[in-house]
């Protein structure tokens, strides 16, 4: 008989834990790793749902879970943000999978998203598809900071029934995150040997409002498909801004470096 493991990382995140957690309690294990830095009492709000709370401290998200998976006894893991909540569609769906012989080792799950309170269903959201639930001894997440991914050792098949995400309730909490994922983003890009250009800074951004707003139909989701597709088109702006100011530092750190040597 198959079993499944919940992994949910634990952020500042007491007020939406409590339901993400109680959408699996159907699961055979559930296994949140709290951020060392955690102040809101969201550990508190764990232990109330499991046994199985560990404290490490968070560096990204696929550092976290590459930690955690290894200690994972199951054959199948699903992870699951803790802004997120399994349908129970969904639920019934990933119950069916891992308990047939057959089937594939991974599976993209569809994420429907909430926006300051509006369910968004264009923008290109409604085809957001992430693996979140893989055979634990087949999938580990790349090493990136940002957009974490997981690299399957087998084949990947499609759940359309929703996984459901309470997504940036105002714009306080957009811009908490903006800031830290902008800089990774350009941190994995510069790494990588990668270097903005004017096209990247110009017309890249229009590219994605335009992409999102008209060709996503965006402007179907009213007021908030405007701001949603803004913010995006801001966000690719400023990763590539921040990705130019790393190369303009490393330039005007090289004639110090030399007069040293």
């Amino acid at each position: 008989m198959s079993t499944v493991t919940v992994l949910t990382l634990v952020p500042n995140a007491g007020d939406r834990l409590a339901r993400c957690l109680e959408s699996v309690s159907w699961a055979d294990d559930v296994f949140c790793v709290v951020d060392a830095n955690t102040t809101d009492g969201s550990d508190g709000v764990a232990r109330r749902y499991t046994s199985h709370v560990l404290v490490h401290e968070y560096v990204n998200k696929a550092d976290q879970c590459n930690w955690a998976i290894p200690q994972i006894e199951t054959e199948w893991t699903l992870v699951l943000d803790a802004d997120e909540w399994v349908s129970h569609e969904l639920a019934r769906r990933i119950q069916e999978i891992v308990q047939s012989p057959a089937g594939h080792d991974a599976y993209k799950i569809r994420r429907k998203s909430l926006f300051m309170g509006k369910w968004i269903e264009h923008c290109g959201l409604d085809r957001d598809y992430n693996v979140r639930l893989f055979r634990t001894s087949k999938g580990r997440y790349r090493a990136q900071r940002v957009h974490a991914t997981i690299d399957v050792d087998g084949t990947v098949g499609v759940i359309d029934e929703p996984m459901l995400h309470d997504d940036k309730r105002d714009f306080e909490e957009y811009f908490r995150t903006f800031q830290r994922f902008t800089t990774w983003a350009a941190e994995d890009r510069y790494d990588r040997g990668k270097r903005a250009t004017l096209f990247d800074l110009t017309l890249r951004p229009l590219a994605r409002f335009v992409n999102m707003y008209v060709i996503r139909h965006g402007f179907r989701d009213g007021y908030h498909g405007a701001v949603l597709c803004m913010l995006a088109a801001f966000s690719v702006f400023v990763k590539y801004a921040k990705l130019w100011d790393l190369e303009r530092l490393e330039r005007e750190r090289a004639p110090a470096a030399q007069k040293d040597k």
